[in-house]
């Protein structure tokens, strides 16, 4: 048996209560949808600002009425010390993914990014140690590796930041470090690559590249590439994100607390072959994208051409083995991208992205 089947076992036979803040976003709604698929008992914070009801009201059909019941929401923002307060009241494991994300946003607007990444984390930890939580398990980033060149990214050697997103997310860190020594605060960061998955929205300036791709290829839109689509990046299906959130905050190791952890799958995918993967899924289901090709834009500031995770460190400690390659992955999200960005929804903005260094754009 598999650490991660240990620890889903672990939860089937036990009761926790957890707190998700930023509920209400991609990687939020699916952490809480696989929380209360076992019968744990979950808050979720979320102000709303990227994240969306609809996300929750679709994790309500899934689970079911009865499992819906040992779900808590409150609306409130990471930037009011008294809501993480009360957020945090009675809670067991905090799966921290609050933020205001995106490296483009983040340039344009570096003091709300600061706000709500930096001051609103801080408010959490406090809200957390204060409650006297067993674990913070927080979204890091692998913004953070910045400048640093060498491949495959290790998370001992990090390089200089190229933007307030990526200075933000690596305060983060130092942070959860400072409560560790200073107050015995037990903290896990998972530096995120290009995660994704079903509710990824697809729509806005700031979206993330597959799911506002594929809203481009459903309605045979414009499809702009960022550079020469040679840029690669480590592609991370939703499933592995929601495995090493439970391992994180479920290890029985010490050695394994206190410290940070890439997620991903160890691999590169270069924008041109993700291109190529998403037109020959949907060519069957739309024939007309069998002519469809992209154009190709300028580099976006702050990018980096090529990301990919050593992901041995996260094995070794916390045992995680990813079930899920970008193909897997593509595959399984296609069904739920095509229900719910078919023509005749709601119509997002022409499908340009450039697959940045970053989290994707969640709450």
């Amino acid at each position: 048996m598999t650490r991660y089947q240990q620890v889903l076992q672990h939860l089937e036979n036990h009761r926790s209560h957890w707190l998700v803040t930023g509920v209400a976003g991609f990687i939020g709604s699916n952490l809480l949808e696989a929380l209360l698929k076992r019968n744990q008992k979950v808050t979720g914070l979320d102000n709303l600002s990227t994240g969306y009801r609809h996300n929750l009201e679709q994790v309500r059909e899934l689970v079911g009425e009865n499992a819906w019941l040992n779900f808590t929401f409150i609306e409130g923002d990471i930037r009011d010390l008294d809501a993480c307060r009360n957020a945090c009241k009675d809670v067991d494991y905090v799966l921290h993914e609050a933020a205001l994300g995106s490296v483009p946003r983040s340039i344009q607007d570096p003091i709300h990014t600061n706000e709500s990444n930096i001051s609103g984390f801080l408010n959490m930890l406090v809200a957390s140690r204060d409650s006297g939580v067993k674990r913070f398990i927080y979204a890091a980033s692998s913004s953070t590796y910045g400048d640093h060149t060498a491949l495959p990214k290790v998370e001992s050697v990090i390089g200089l930041p190229l933007s307030p997103y990526a200075v933000t997310k690596y305060v983060n860190e130092l942070y959860a470090d400072v409560f560790a020594r200073c107050y015995g605060m037990n903290s896990i960061g998972l530096r995120y690559f290009n995660v994704f998955g079903p509710r990824q929205d697809p729509n806005g300036a700031y979206a993330a590249v597959i799911p506002q791709w594929v809203a481009a290829l459903i309605r045979n839109q414009t499809l702009y590439i960022n550079g020469d689509g040679e840029t690669s990046r480590d592609f991370c299906f939703i499933d592995n994100v929601i495995q090493i959130n439970f391992l994180a905050a479920l290890t029985e190791m010490p050695q394994a607390v206190n410290q940070i952890y890439n997620v991903a799958v160890g691999e590169r995918t270069s924008l041109n072959r993700l291109y190529e993967m998403m037109r020959a899924l949907l060519s069957e289901k739309f024939p007309a994208l069998r002519a469809h090709k992209p154009v190709y834009a300028d580099f976006r500031k702050g990018d980096v051409l090529h990301s990919q995770a050593d992901i041995s460190k996260a094995g070794e400690m916390l045992g995680y083995d990813p079930t899920h390659r970008i193909d897997e992955g593509l595959k399984q999200a296609m069904g739920w991208y095509t229900a719910y960005l078919t023509p005749g929804k709601e119509e997002p903005a022409a499908g340009v992205a450039s697959a940045s260094n970053e989290r994707p754009d969640f709450p």
